[in-house]
């Protein structure tokens, strides 16, 4: 297994850690879940540079990075919800995305069509995990370092969680914008009419 399929692989490890950080009650356990996730993010970035600069792009990366990626962003949100930090709105329309794409991107490659990642995709992929960083971020200082003593003014508070809202929305409302390019350039493939 080459280094960046082991990259890939480490991604899907670091899932359950997150999860396990995020849940488990103990000082500053936001924090480290912070840490995990975004170890996990840079292994993301690092692998699919490492195989397109080394020429190691394999099937099992093609088809165990995009895998990990949505397991990974899918995990965070879940966890979001499950404790109400996020809007379901936009946790439903980021899942059905992701289904959709990968749908899309099964029937297409029957066809011998590979579907890259769109600029919109990457776009809406980086702006969900500044989204998630940044609750994340803001969840461990909100909680971790109050657990410390460690208390900053309502309003910083309140502000925050206007911000992450947003964040949140702007990452729902690109990722409405990345399914719709993804559908309007493969329709011809899934055309109902033909």
């Amino acid at each position: 297994m080459n280094t960046p399929n082991k990259l890939t692989l480490l991604r899907v490890l670091l899932v359950p850690l997150f999860v396990l950080l995020f849940y488990w009650q103990f000082p500053a356990h936001y924090f480290l879940a912070t840490l995990v996730f975004v170890g996990a993010a840079i292994t993301d970035a690092v692998d699919g540079h490492l195989a397109r600069k080394n020429g190691l792009v394999t099937d099992f990366g093609k088809f165990l990075d995009p895998l990990a990626d949505k397991v990974l962003v899918v995990a965070a949100l879940a966890c979001f919800l499950q404790q109400q930090k996020v809007n379901i709105v936009v946790f439903l329309l980021i899942i059905a995305r992701e289904f959709m794409v990968s749908a899309l991107r099964l029937v297409v490659a029957n066809k011998g069509t590979v579907v890259p990642a769109s600029f919109a995709g990457k776009l809406k992929t980086a702006f969900t995990m500044i989204a998630l960083i940044t609750a994340m971020v803001y969840w461990s200082f909100r909680l971790d370092f109050n657990a410390f003593g460690l208390h900053l003014p309502e309003m910083v508070y309140t502000v925050s969680e206007i911000v992450l809202a947003v964040l949140f929305w702007i990452a729902a409302i690109l990722t409405v914008w990345s399914g719709a390019e993804y559908l309007r350039a493969y329709w011809k493939d899934i055309n109902p009419n033909q």
